[in-house]
């Protein structure tokens, strides 16, 4: 039986917005070990034994398989494809919304080779998520279980199953590589810009063009994420973008509490705070901005008028050397007792816990002062 003898040596991570170029023609050697070396036993790592080969997890995938690809569904409009799945037996069926973007009327291909024409009844472009419904004999419909995306950790198994370029019911298989991340949503400010999609699920599973909008499964066969987009600077012979080991899922918490609303009303109203925040500063900018402590969501300016404003949050008025970066702004250093070191966690927290209307309490640095404020949410404009 062969093993995999991973030893763990260093992590390298990068943030959304940074164009860090593709390395090309890098590879890795075996280096020989010196017998004659002495090595500090206090600095050794103990290797990891993974028996990612052996009967039993390869039975495990093929069980999982077998159980969940009947709920999963592909989606055809005029002028592309993607997937989704089966919420429930009444005929809903999950997806992204730039699948389905524009239409109304939708093609659905069952696995089992039954097809159907779906009507959207509710749409969210904060998040990406869109909700088909269809009227099939009850055999069709196998409704696909949701997990708990706040269970998940880094380096758990995770399946995801679609139609990638239209080969459909394709299984990859991959790990966690991170949480929490954030991206922009379809959903446009006053000002022209984009709300920001949080709670995002980070995985190398491959997930390419036509998987969008379907199921990424924890081991257990549960839905914990809806694949929604990858981060590439590849492409092939089509143009089409292709999977680089950097996929985003939205987490399947989002999708419990908006799912519902969407059938119900066709729309999701999300919790508004009204302010933006640099969460990537360098040394040398928290040294400039005389921030006390190194983590934390900085307030770079706040809506007029918003709810943050009308509680007193404060951004930045004072220039310094960097060019759009003034200093005096609060730094917000966690949300109802909850630890923020990164705009990312507040984000996930306002999204997948609160609603218009809630209160919640900011405590932020201001200066040398530890304050708590409350803040009234209201619904993004």
């Amino acid at each position: 039986m062969k093993k995999i003898l991973i030893s763990i040596l260093a992590l390298a991570m990068a943030m959304i917005a940074c164009q860090t170029p593709a390395i090309t023609g890098g590879q890795t050697q075996p280096v020989a070990a010196d017998e004659t070396s002495v090595q500090d036993p206090a600095s050794t790592v103990e290797p990891i034994i993974i028996d990612s080969v052996g009967p039993a997890a390869q039975e495990a995938l093929v069980v999982l398989f077998e159980n969940v690809s009947p709920g999963v569904v592909a989606i055809f409009t005029d002028v592309g494809q993607g997937s989704g799945f089966i919420y429930d037996k009444q005929g809903h069926i999950i997806t992204n919304y730039h699948v389905i973007e524009g239409f109304q009327t939708i093609e659905v291909r069952f696995p089992s080779g039954y097809m159907a024409y779906g009507t959207v009844v509710g749409t969210d472009l904060d998040s990406d998520l869109a909700v088909i419904k269809v009227d099939v004999p009850s055999e069709e419909l196998h409704p696909l279980p949701l997990g708990d995306s706040a269970a998940l950790r880094v380096g758990q198994t995770v399946v995801a199953i679609g139609n990638p370029f239209g080969l459909e019911s394709t299984m990859t298989v991959g790990v966690i590589s991170a949480l929490g991340r954030t991206l922009d949503s379809q959903h446009s400010t006053p000002d022209g810009t984009f709300f920001s999609a949080g709670d995002i699920i980070q995985t190398d599973a491959a997930i390419n063009p036509g998987n969008s909008g379907g199921p990424l499964f924890n081991i257990d066969g549960e839905v914990v994420g809806i694949n929604r987009a990858i981060r590439t600077f590849s492409q092939n012979d089509e143009g089409d973008p292709v999977n680089s080991g950097i996929g985003f899922a939205i987490s399947v918490n989002i999708v419990k509490r908006v799912v519902p609303v969407l059938i119900e009303t066709g729309n999701y109203d999300y919790p508004y705070l009204g302010v933006s925040s640099n969460s990537s500063l360098s040394l040398d900018m928290i040294e400039e901005l005389g921030l006390k402590q190194f983590t934390g969501a900085y307030v770079t300016s706040v809506v007029s008028g918003g709810p943050a404003d009308q509680a007193g949050l404060r951004d930045g008025d004072k220039p310094t050397n960097f060019p759009g970066l003034f200093a005096g702004g609060d730094l917000i250093i966690a949300i109802d007792g909850r630890e923020v070191r990164v705009f990312d966690d507040l984000l996930a927290y306002l999204i997948t816990n609160k609603s218009p209307g809630d209160t919640v309490v900011l405590t932020v640095m201001r200066g040398d002062e530890k304050i708590d404020i409350s803040v009234l949410l209201d619904k993004r404009p």
